[in-house]
């Protein structure tokens, strides 16, 4: 889920991004329902259309990636995710049958597959890069093309004839909003879902854990260790070798590599055995209800209290999240599904989790509490990646004979974090 290109992407996105759009393709018809009307249903004054495609730095950054097979493969072979997605619209018939199913950055279109064999009797399966052809095709080779239109655009600015019932989308990023592809979501909610429509998934849940000894983060502090070193030796040399005096720039230069090393997340595949004390929701999210500015502008803080389970170094803290198909209070699912990207000893997800770093580390004890506040923004420069500005606090209860007495701060880290 890399949002820097691949070196192919990089070469050619800019061509890409200049020709794509340059010829338009006219409005596609409706395919005909088994009744012989557009969709299954009685005519329609107004036919989908096709949208706008992305402008061209935000197709650089961040859609490009997503227009090629191989990206698209490395989604789908995640079997959690796929069987996730499968789970909550083939064991959920009754939420699917007879309904308008709208599917938000359908990639290769195989969430439109599902909601087809489950009953949908239409799918708008809207993806705003090139791969929106080779999903048209791959739909008609399973014999739904009859139900699913496939629309090329951004969301924001395609046309739909109708309503729908249903908004399905596989939307998460790192650390769950990264990409911010939720804002396409919310857009597409508020424009096209009907009152008491269904959102899948319907919840999500942001988690905070604290992670013991960790040679990813111990590395990184080397590395940052190293580069100190490195620019000694680069402004001596820089000195003697051409007279120029370049120490003006060291506050600067450490800057950039304490960004680099020590205040951007890591991908990593925890196990649990990794982690010193359960994760604690730190941000939860009802997709029926959350509005577009409590994501781009969070009025306070998201908090939780973790208590430490083993005594040792808390050298960090990872974030990971989990997913819930549940339906809506009017059309609610038969079966419950959940996608969890937590820690775990079996198969990890392409989304792993999110490691941050403590420097130093907390000497924590078994018993502790670790307090956290972190406010969840986008980063200036690219609004898909984000900036966590966050306040640790580490208590623990006095010692006495008693017991009594409130608890005292015995560590506090405030920092900036970056997933980039």
């Amino acid at each position: 889920r890399s949002l820097a290109p691949s070196a192919r992407a990089t070469k050619l996105a800019r061509a890409r991004a200049a020709r794509r759009w340059r010829t338009a393709m006219p409005p596609r018809k409706l395919s005909r329902g088994r009744n012989g009307s557009a969709n299954g249903e009685a005519d329609t004054a107004q036919a989908a259309k096709d949208g706008d495609a992305p402008d061209e730095t935000d197709n650089a950054n961040y859609f490009c990636e997503y227009a090629y097979l191989y990206h698209q493969m490395d989604m789908l072979e995640d079997n959690h995710r796929t069987g996730s997605y499968y789970n909550a619209c083939l064991h959920n018939p009754k939420s699917f049958e007879g309904k308008v199913v709208l599917d938000v950055g359908a990639g290769s279109g195989i969430l439109s597959i599902f909601a087809a064999k489950a009953g949908a009797k239409q799918v708008f399966a809207v993806e705003a890069t090139d791969m929106a052809v080779r999903a048209r095709k791959i739909c008609e080779a399973q014999g739904l093309g009859h139900i699913i239109t496939v629309l090329q655009g951004t969301v924001e600015t395609v046309q739909l004839p109708c309503q729908v019932d249903i908004i399905i989308s596989e939307w998460m990023g790192y650390l769950l909003l990264r990409e911010s592809m939720l804002d396409s979501v919310l857009i597409a909610r508020d424009r096209f879902l009907k009152p008491g429509g269904a959102m899948y998934p319907s919840h999500a849940t942001l988690y905070l854990a604290p992670v013991g000894a960790s040679k990813v983060l111990q590395d990184k502090k080397s590395l940052f260790e190293g580069e100190i070193e490195r620019w000694e030796t680069f402004t001596g040399r820089m000195s003697s070798w051409y007279e120029a005096d370049y120490s003006c720039m060291k506050e600067e230069f450490m800057a950039e590599q304490r960004k680099y090393y020590l205040e951007t997340s890591s991908f990593i595949n925890l196990t649990p055995k990794q982690i010193v004390a359960p994760g604690r929701p730190i941000l939860e999210i009802d997709l029926h209800t959350v509005s577009l500015e409590e994501l781009k502008n969070p009025s306070a803080p998201s908090k939780c209290s973790i208590g430490i389970s083993k005594t040792g170094p808390v050298e960090g803290f990872t974030g990971y999240f989990d997913n819930w198909f549940r339906g809506s209070a009017e059309n609610k699912a038969e079966e419950e599904v959940k996608l969890t990207t937590a820690p775990t000893t079996g198969a990890h997800t392409h989304w792993g989790q999110q490691l941050f770093g403590f420097y130093p580390p907390l000497d924590a004890q078994k018993g502790d509490t670790l307090e956290c506040e972190v406010i969840i923004k986008r980063q200036q420069k690219n609004h898909r990646l984000l900036h966590l500005v966050t306040h640790f606090r580490l208590l623990r209860q006095p010692a006495s004979a008693s017991g009594d007495g409130e608890p005292v701060v015995v560590a506090e880290r405030k920092g900036n974090y970056y997933v980039d």
